[in-house]
Formats: structure tokens, sequence, C-alpha cells
């Protein structure tokens, strides 16, 4: 157990910053997976910018790594493309 109150604050923080990074984690992975099972193009052409934004948000964030986000947005965008 914490001894000092910063180290009490830390354990706390910590919780929640871990929390906020497995909702947005999920959500992304959530979007992702939707818009690989869309089967209109301009459907896919819509979603496409806002999975992006937020596979680039994570990466920013070090929640996953920015080569992950390149070979996923790279992915994403070939598979919009051959619609």
């Amino acid at each position: 157990m914490a001894n000092h109150k910063s180290a009490l604050k830390r354990i706390r923080r910590n919780e929640a910053v871990r929390l906020r990074n497995r909702y947005q984690h999920k959500t992304t992975r959530n979007a992702i997976k939707k818009l690989r099972a869309e089967e209109n193009k301009k459907d896919a052409e819509a979603l496409l910018p806002g999975v992006v934004s937020m596979i680039d948000r994570l990466a920013k964030r070090n929640i996953i790594h920015s080569n992950k986000a390149a070979n996923l947005k790279s992915k994403l965008t070939k598979h919009v493309a051959a619609l």
C-alpha cells in the first residue's frame, strides 16, 4: 500500500487514465470493424476520415504504436478503394 499522498493520487490518476485509454481503444476498434463490414463504397468513404482521425489520436497519445496506426490506415484506405 502507498505511504504518501502523492502516491495515492498517482494510483487514482493511473486508474482513470487506464479506463479512458481502454474506452478510446475499444471505440476505435469498433469503428474499424464497422468500416470493414461496410459494403457500400459511398458510406465507407464517409466513415474513413473519422476512423483515420481516431487512429491518429490513439497514436498521438501512445495508446497504439505509430507504425501500427500507419498500417491500419493504409489497409483501411486500400479496402475502401477496392470497394
